[in-house]
């Protein structure tokens, strides 16, 4: 039972079952009734043709009651005595009286014998059958000593001398129970049989709609084992749940390859970065050990910068890479470029700084994953720039703009998401002596979209480059104040 084609099958099979059963059991009972309710039509039609002669004052000797083997027929007056029967009647039941032999004679009622009968019943007029509705009745008949079931229809009249009888005729219901036991045998037998195949086809059915799951499995088993991601598992030609579930898995399949060669060009790229500032602080701290006099103390600080900055970047990747969720605080970003550009001292380039006093400039975040996406576009545009850097923040529809630019070459179109990659340098030998890893724009970017903006770059006025940080302004921001408001 631990198989889905098991369960399918068992499943379909007692569906079918229930509903099978029910059905059939409907069939029987619809059978039954219309059966015996022809019956009853039989019964009927006999009674009110023996009624009819004794309302036309036949007398009880002179009846002709047809077929007695067929329609058995007994007659009561008011008392339930029995007044005529068929010939070969013998015994019967469900009639309301079980004698079958008449009686010699019957008082006549008299006309008052009757007021203090129920006034909802009505008593045919004299020389009359009644035309209600006949009470029905299943008993039994013994005619010439054979006894069956019979269905009995008892119909009321009046003689022309004012005597009120009750005639019962019987139609058979052999034929009702014969035809309900063949049904009933038919569906007994083919049943099961059914069933069978019910749960044949469903396991076939099953089984075939099932067999490209079981391909799926068993390749990506052997992608576990063989830790190749580059293999796919198979899609079928069918445009169902299955197909789509293939076409799904080898997606998945893609970002998963995408994801851990990108993992593994990190690893290699970081251990490459890492290598130079170490293999060059290891030099100098040899050579000093051996020559103290030849020891580069200022270019071992700066390798041990440019190391603890690498590590600072690495671990900030790793951390973003883990899915680390910035912070929930507002953050104004005009007040924080300010801060950040004060505390810039050793620039090569002083930025120039434009805040705008419209619209408000707060975000929601964290203040230092954005400081450092703020400090790293200055590092970039310093490093680039020819004689001039400027930094604006402004409001914009909604969101928070933040543009640094430069007078510098620029960034060539073909390149300009390239740059955002982690360990991208367009000038490798220049990047490289000045510190310079390839990591500054990729952390900036991922901060960026973590906080729900983008970072773009693009071609300034100047002919320079133009990078512009855009985020969503936060929820019920204040307008800032403007200069003459401060004052």
């Amino acid at each position: 039972m631990r198989s889905v084609r098991a369960r399918a099958a068992l499943g379909a099979t007692l569906v079918v079952a229930v509903a099978l059963t029910v059905a059939g059991l409907a069939v029987l009972l619809v059978l039954r009734g219309n059966l015996t309710d022809r019956a009853g039509l039989e019964a009927e039609v006999a009674a009110r043709e023996v009624a009819g002669q004794l309302a036309l004052g036949s007398a009880y000797a002179e009846l002709e009651l047809g077929d007695e083997e067929v329609h058995p027929v007994q007659v009561t007056d008011e008392a339930g005595r029995v007044v005529a029967v068929s010939k070969d009647l013998e015994a019967v039941s469900g009639t309301g009286t079980s004698e079958v032999e008449p009686v010699p004679s019957a008082p006549v009622p008299s006309p008052g014998d009757d007021d203090d009968d129920d006034d909802d019943v009505s008593t045919p007029a004299r020389g009359e059958v009644s035309s209600d509705q006949p009470d029905f009745a299943n008993g039994t008949a013994t005619v010439d000593g054979e006894t069956a079931d019979y269905r009995f229809a008892s119909v009321e009249l009046t003689t022309d001398k004012d005597v009120t009888l009750t005639v019962h005729a019987g139609a058979p219901l052999a034929a009702e129970q014969e035809a309900v036991d063949t049904v009933r045998n038919s569906m007994l037998t083919g049943l099961p049989l059914m069933l069978l195949v019910v749960a044949g086809v469903t396991w076939l059915v099953t089984r075939r709609a099932l067999r490209p799951v079981e391909g799926i499995r068993r390749e990506l088993a052997a992608i576990t084992a063989s830790e190749d991601l580059g293999r796919r598992v198979p899609e079928p030609d069918s445009r169902d749940e299955i197909a789509r579930l293939a076409r799904t898995t080898n997606e998945t399949l893609t970002v998963l390859e995408a994801s851990v060669g990108r993992q593994r060009r990190f690893v290699a790229d970081a251990s490459h970065e890492l290598r130079s500032p170490i293999a060059s602080l290891r030099t100098q701290l040899e050579v000093g050990a051996a020559h103290p006099e030849l020891l580069d103390v200022p270019g071992a600080v700066a390798d041990t910068v440019r190391l603890q900055g690498l590590a600072t970047d690495l671990l900030l990747l790793a951390r973003l890479d883990a899915g680390e969720r910035p912070g929930r605080t507002e953050v104004d970003l005009g007040s924080l470029v300010r801060e950040a550009v004060s505390q810039r001292g050793a620039d090569r380039i002083p930025p120039e700084v434009s805040v705008a006093d419209a619209g408000s400039l707060e975000v929601t975040g964290s203040r230092g994953q954005l400081a450092r996406v703020v400090g790293n576009l200055l590092d970039n545009a310093e490093r680039h720039a020819e004689h001039a850097v400027a930094v604006s923040v402004r409001a914009d529809r909604g969101d928070v703009l933040v543009e640094v630019t430069d007078d510098g070459a620029g960034v060539p179109e073909a390149e300009r998401d390239r740059i955002f990659e982690r360990f991208v340098r367009l000038d490798d030998a220049r990047s490289r002596d000045d510190g310079g890893a390839g990591l500054g724009l990729a952390i900036a970017r991922d901060v960026a979209t973590r906080h729900g903006g983008t970072l773009a770059v693009g071609t300034a006025s100047g002919g320079g480059a133009r990078f512009t940080l855009r985020l969503p302004a936060a929820a019920g921001g204040r307008r800032r104040p403007t200069a003459a408001e401060e004052g």
